[in-house]
C-alpha cells in the first residue's frame, strides 16, 4: 500500500458557511414553532442535524505532519495542506508526523567477527516517508523502527572486527564512514516497508566488554609497542645502510666485513636503545 494525495476543502471558508446554515436553520425553526408550521420545523430540524454533522468533517494539519484519512476501514487517501480543512465528516482521521526524528539506541553487547563480547550503541535520525504504509504496513511505526534498528546494529556488529588487523582490512574501530554506510543500508533494507527513510545511522558508543576490556587493552598496548618498534628497526637499518655506503663511495675509511659488521651491531644499538647509550671512544688504531 502507498500513500496517495486527496484533495480536502479550506476550513475556514466552509467553517463559516456551516455557522451560518446553523444560525439559519435555528431562526427556520423559531418561526416555525411560532406559527406552529410542522413541515417547517421539520425542515429546520433536519438542516440544522446535517449542519451539525457537517462540523465532524474539521480536523488540522500541523506543519509536517499528514492525515490519513480512511472511510469505514478503506483507505481514501492522505492530505497534507497545513491548516483547517474540511473533508466527508464519515472520514476517519489519523495524524502522522513527517518531522525528522532522532534516537539513541541502548548498549548492546554481541560478538563481533573474531568473537570478543563488545558493547555497542547508535544514533539514528529517521523521517516517515509514506503515511500509508507507515499506517496500515505496521502495528506501530515508531516501535517497529526502535526494534529493527536494534536487529540491525546486532547484524552489522557481527560482521566487522573491533580492531583492523590487515591493511585492507574494515574495522568497527578505524572504518567508522564504511561501518556507517554499512548499518544505514541495512535499516533502509528493513524498514522501507513501514514508509520509513533512514537520513543517518553513526555508532555512537563502542567499547570491549567489561570482562575482556582490561585483556584487550593490554594487547592494544602491546600492538602499538610492536608497531613503533618496526618504525624504529626499519629506520635504522636504512640509516646503516646509509652510512655503510657514503662511507665507502667518498672513500673516507676502507672497512672489512668484520668491521662493517661490528659497525652495523653499534648504530643499530644506539638507534635501536630506548634509551641513551653510554659512547665509548677507540684511542688506538682501527683494529685495536
Amino acid at each position: 500500500m502507498q500513500e496517495v494525495e486527496v484533495r480536502s476543502w479550506f476550513g475556514i471558508p466552509a467553517l463559516v458557511l456551516n455557522l451560518v446554515v446553523i444560525v439559519a436553520s435555528l431562526v427556520w425553526l423559531v418561526l416555525g414553532a411560532r406559527d406552529n408550521s410542522a413541515s417547517m420545523i421539520f425542515a429546520s430540524l433536519v438542516v440544522l442535524l446535517l449542519a451539525v454533522l457537517m462540523l465532524i468533517g474539521y480536523y488540522m494539519v500541523e506543519p509536517n505532519q499528514a492525515a490519513v484519512l480512511t472511510l469505514f476501514g478503506k483507505y481514501v487517501g492522505t492530505v497534507r495542506e497545513q491548516g483547517l480543512r474540511f473533508n466527508n465528516p464519515f472520514y476517519a482521521k489519523r495524524k502522522v508526523s513527517l518531522r525528522v526524528r532522532n534516537f539513541e539506541s541502548g548498549r548492546l553487547k554481541v560478538n563481533e567477527l573474531e568473537g570478543s563480547p563488545i558493547e555497542i550503541a547508535a544514533v539514528i535520525v529517521w523521517k516517515v516517508v509514506d503515511s500509508a504504509e507507515a499506517t496500515f504496513n505496521v502495528d506501530d511505526y515508531e516501535s517497529f523502527v526502535h526494534i529493527q534498528s536494534e536487529a540491525a546494529l546486532r547484524s552489522m556488529a557481527t560482521q566487522y572486527p573491533y580492531d583492523q588487523h590487515e591493511d585492507d582490512q574494515i574495522s568497527l574501530r578505524s572504518h567508522a564512514n564504511e561501518i556507517s554506510e554499512q548499518l544505514k543500508h541495512q535499516l533502509d533494507e528493513r524498514l522501507t516497508t513501514a514508509g520509513v527513510d533512514v537520513i543517518e545511522a553513526r555508532i555512537s558508543h563502542l567499547a570491549y566488554a567489561a570482562e575482556i576490556a582490561q585483556a584487550m587493552l593490554q594487547r592494544q598496548q602491546a600492538n602499538a609497542v610492536v608497531a613503533a618498534r618496526r618504525r624504529i628497526v626499519d629506520g635504522a637499518v636504512g640509516m646503516v645502510d646509509m652510512a655503510l655506503k657514503d662511507l665507502k663511495a667518498l672513500g673516507i675509511v676502507d672497512l672489512d666485513e668484520e668491521r662493517q659488521a661490528q659497525m652495523v651491531s653499534n648504530l643499530l644499538v644506539v638507534l635501536c636503545s630506548d634509551r641513551a647509550v653510554t659512547p665509548v671512544v677507540n684511542t688506538g688504531s682501527i683494529h685495536q
